[in-house]
């Protein structure tokens, strides 16, 4: 079986390779340029030399693509669009869906591929003609939640060699086989932000709006450089230490007023950070909506998160509201929530828009 691996010159995808040409596949490397820019750690050219190093060292021919504009088009300007409405995005989670599942995809079959391999470290399983996604055997690195929005015609075209090993076995096999990239550090982040100061890289692409920073008693205690640049809960960077009539205790982003461009803050742990429920929007069902209309289930709020008992009831195919068995710290509008049964199967997920406590109030 001919099938083209997304190798992006991490330890991971090259694994990943090598171990679909040691089952006998015809394996072929394609490397994806998704940003095109000098600065910042997302060192594109580097890391196809890397690349060229790793598939000369398997065996297996390489080719390069270049999907900036794509990804400008398709997941970066969405990006801008939700900083923008004072939401905090996350790109990877689209990327997913529109660069590396679409525009790759489609390549992949140009070079005559049966199946494409990426280096996630998640599960693909078939039953009864459905392909359902679930937890990699390594629940420390598991990317499930990243593949939230897959469809099932992504599903059914793509292999996750490593869903049964874990990442130090992963390193294990590079170091035997010499590759260059056996220690390489595992990317974090956003790609294209890299090692950058990530409120100067902001700036280059939104006016920054400054404005007034209040306590929860409507007292002014610093300035904002921009409502974009914070997050629900953030305790750093907000440069208002050791002002007068405080309490001691660190600083942290309560709540964002777009339409006054007020950025509120409190001091210590505080209630008004906590809710009980959400609404989301453009639910992603794996691999369809469930016929029960409310049930019980687990789900992720950020990645790396433990797992949280929830209660989901589907208002329609696109949206869901979810109430939480335990009162969530600092749900964000913009991220993901991501539903789980309680044996891994991902069931889809959907971008969060609004939180409340128990009697309605709007938290985020």
């Amino acid at each position: 079986m001919r099938i083209v691996v997304g190798i992006s010159g991490g330890v991971d995808s090259s694994v990943a390779a090598y171990l679909l040409k040691e089952q006998g596949h015809d394996v072929i490397g394609l490397f994806m340029v998704n940003w095109e820019e000098k600065d910042g750690a997302c060192t594109a050219e580097e890391d196809f030399e890397d690349v060229k190093r790793v598939c000369n060292k398997i065996g297996i021919p390489y080719f390069s693509v270049n999907y900036s504009k794509e990804y400008f088009n398709r997941v970066f300007e969405y990006f801008l669009d939700e900083y923008k409405k004072g939401r905090t995005p996350n790109p990877d989670v689209l990327c997913n869906r529109e660069v590396k599942f679409g525009p790759f995809l489609e390549q992949a079959k140009k070079l005559g591929a049966d199946m494409i391999a990426t280096g996630h470290y998640a599960k693909k399983i078939k039953k009864d003609g459905k392909f359902y996604l679930a937890k990699a055997a390594d629940l420390n690195k598991d990317q499930s939640y990243f593949l939230n929005q897959l469809r099932q015609d992504q599903l059914a075209s793509v292999i996750f060699p490593l869903e049964d090993i874990d990442k130090p076995k992963v390193r294990e096999i590079a170091h035997k086989l010499d590759l260059v990239n056996a220690d390489k550090k595992d990317s974090t982040g956003i790609c294209f932000i890299g090692e950058r100061n990530f409120k100067k890289f902001l700036q280059e692409y939104l006016p920054a709006k400054p404005g007034k920073i209040l306590d929860l008693n409507g007292n002014v205690v610093g300035k904002h450089d921009g409502l974009m640049y914070y997050t629900l809960g953030q305790r750093r960077g907000l440069n208002i230490g050791g002002k007068k009539g405080g309490n001691g205790e660190r600083w942290f982003v309560i709540k964002k007023d777009l339409e006054n461009n007020i950025l509120y803050v409190s001091q210590g742990e505080d209630k008004l950070l906590y809710s009980d429920y959400l609404l989301a929007s453009g639910m992603n069902w794996i691999p369809e909506i469930p016929e029960n209309k409310e049930f019980d289930c687990y789900a992720k709020f950020r990645y790396r998160q433990p797992d949280q008992k929830i209660s989901v009831k589907i208002l329609d195919k696109d949206h869901i509201r979810v109430d939480f068995a335990e009162s969530q710290r600092a749900i964000t509008p913009g991220q993901y929530v991501v539903l789980y049964t309680e044996d891994g199967i991902c069931l889809g997920g959907g971008t969060i828009d609004e939180s409340f406590d128990k009697v309605g109030n709007k938290i985020s």
